[in-house]
């Protein structure tokens, strides 16, 4: 359990320094606008195995759902 969580602080501190950097927004309001969002949700859910996968492709993920509002499983 320990790891889980572990591992899904690491990816939230990514997440949100790229949102950060590509918004060129404050902490706090990346922090809020991750923190609120359905992949951060997802992120959490040890049934999607999330936390398993890369920061890149959660914030892919994260992307997506800001775009559509909610998140699309999009064609490669």
């Amino acid at each position: 359990m320990y790891k889980k969580m572990q591992l899904i602080e690491y990816i939230t501190q990514d997440i949100i320094a790229y949102i950060m950097e590509e918004k060129q927004t404050d902490m706090a309001d990346a922090m809020h606008e991750f923190y609120t969002s359905e992949t951060y949700e997802k992120l959490n859910d040890e049934g999607t195995g999330l936390y398993l996968e890369g920061s890149a492709y959660i914030y892919d993920l994260f992307q997506n759902e800001y775009r559509n509002g909610r998140i699309i499983q999009e064609e490669v």
